[in-house]
Order: C-alpha cells, then structure tokens, then sequence
C-alpha cells in the first residue's frame, strides 16, 4: 500500500479535539477503508511541533514542506496557529430552578429490570411479576423487580446548562503528514 501527502485544519478547544473531529470527519467522508483511505484518520496520532515552528521563524507553508520529506507513512505532526481561549468566567454554569406548587404525592410501583435496563413499572407486584417471567421466558434473560416510590407530580426540580463565555473560542490547528492509502 502507498502513502499521500495532507495538509488539514481544524479548530478546537484543543489539539487533541481537533485532530478526533477531524479524523471522524474524513472517516465520515471517504469511510474507513480497514485503515486505508488516504485521510489523516490513518495516521498513528499526531506530534505538537508548535514549538519547533515558532522557533523556526519560517513562513508555516515552508516549514510543512522542509518537514514533511521527514515523515514517513502513518506519521502527522501539528501546529497550534491560534491559541484557544478558554472560559475566564468565575462561574461557568446557570442554574433554572423547577418550582413545583403543592405538595408532592407519591405512588408505590414494581420496576421490571433486565440487569441495569427499565423494562416496565406495575401498580401491583403480581402484575410485574407476570410481565417479567414473560420477558424472562421469551429472552431468556435474567429479570428482577424492585420495588420504588415514584412521584405523580413532575420530578424535576432544576436545569443546569453551561455559561459560555464572551471571548471564548476554540484553538486553530494545523495537521500535515503522510496517510495511509
């Protein structure tokens, strides 16, 4: 099998998230070919050579190709062009809270379980047992039942969602190297 040259960007909150995005993206594009497709999603992971550019002083399009007669088949260097910023905010989520007027009532249910899995939930213990011996029978899974206390009312009583901030953004990444054809 040969080899091909790339050169790709991403952008990200890190290298590492914008070299896996954009390995599933080329996967996602020209499939995965049992690890030839010609994408840098057949490389072997990637190098952070920031450090050697910077210090290179050199325009980033001669420096990827002093590099790249270096690097063999399955090898991908990086290079951070743009640092992420990340969120400086002291708090980084928001919380909604639920009210719920009333009092909360509660009811007695039989929960059908297979292992981990919510199978069903029954007013009476008969009831769950005839579901469960069923799916028992039919799958022949292991089922049990447990008993619980449930709300009748709605049960949730708060949201939390994340914050961003204002000059947040994501890193952008440079990849170059040879893939795997």
């Amino acid at each position: 099998m040969g080899a091909c040259s790339f050169v790709n960007r991403n952008s990200g909150k890190s290298m590492r998230e914008a070299y896996d995005n954009l390995c599933q993206i080329k996967e996602d594009e020209y499939g995965h070919q049992e690890g030839y497709n010609g994408t840098i999603s057949t490389t072997d992971g990637f190098r952070d050579v920031t450090d050697m550019y910077k210090a290179s002083k050199k325009e980033i399009r001669a420096f990827i190709d002093e590099k790249m007669d270096g690097l063999s088949k399955r090898q991908c260097w990086g290079i951070c062009i743009r640092k992420p910023v990340g969120n400086d905010n002291k708090i980084k989520s928001v919380v909604t809270h639920e009210v719920l007027k009333g009092t909360r009532k509660w009811e007695l249910k039989y929960v059908v379980y297979d292992r981990d899995n919510v199978l069903s939930a029954h007013d009476t213990k008969g009831d769950a047992v005839k579901s469960a011996r069923a799916y028992t029978e039919k799958t022949q899974k292991r089922t049990s039942i447990e008993v619980q206390k449930r709300s009748k009312s709605p049960t949730r009583v708060a949201t939390i969602e994340y914050k961003s901030s204002t000059k947040e953004k994501d890193g952008e990444y440079v990849f170059f190297g040879w893939a795997a054809e």
